[in-house]
């Protein structure tokens, strides 16, 4: 195994996930260290961010973030879009100081029921992602119909 950080970010927060599985076989395959990333999040609300401040998983997320040599993310196909977990955890961390995503490189697999396997979804989340300037990499296009 190589000292490659890889942090995996889940849209799915299933237990038996095929985007977690797609993680974790990526790692696998790369022969990489694999952290997954924990998304349960309350859902980001101005009134709760002034009242509480930024959850302690969220900035714990941001260090993960800050830290990973790059990050791979797995979301499923909902409603021709990705994940409200995921764009949850997303709204979140553009709260906090910083911005660890950018120029972090940042690679989307999708594992999705229907034929396309997700390929709305990648498109959907590479428009959210580009506010904050990670590394995109444009490919393989991973898509898994499940």
């Amino acid at each position: 195994m190589t000292d490659f950080n890889l942090l995996g970010l889940s849209g799915s927060l299933r237990k038996e996930s095929h985007n977690a599985r797609l993680l974790r076989e990526a790692a696998r395959l790369g022969d990489v260290r694999l952290r997954l990333a924990d998304l349960r999040f309350p859902l980001y609300d101005g009134d709760l961010e002034d009242a509480e401040g930024i959850p302690l998983q969220v900035k714990t997320l941001a260090e993960q973030i800050a830290e990973a040599d790059a990050v791979l993310i797995a979301t499923p196909e909902y409603n021709q879009s990705f994940s409200g977990v995921l764009k949850n955890a997303l709204d979140w961390i553009s709260r906090v100081e910083g911005n660890p995503w950018r120029d972090k490189p940042v690679a989307i697999v999708t594992a999705a029921a229907g034929r396309a396997g997700g390929a709305r979804a990648q498109y959907a989340l590479r428009l959210a992602m580009t506010p904050f300037r990670p590394r995109l990499l444009t490919g393989p296009e991973v898509m898994v119909a499940a």
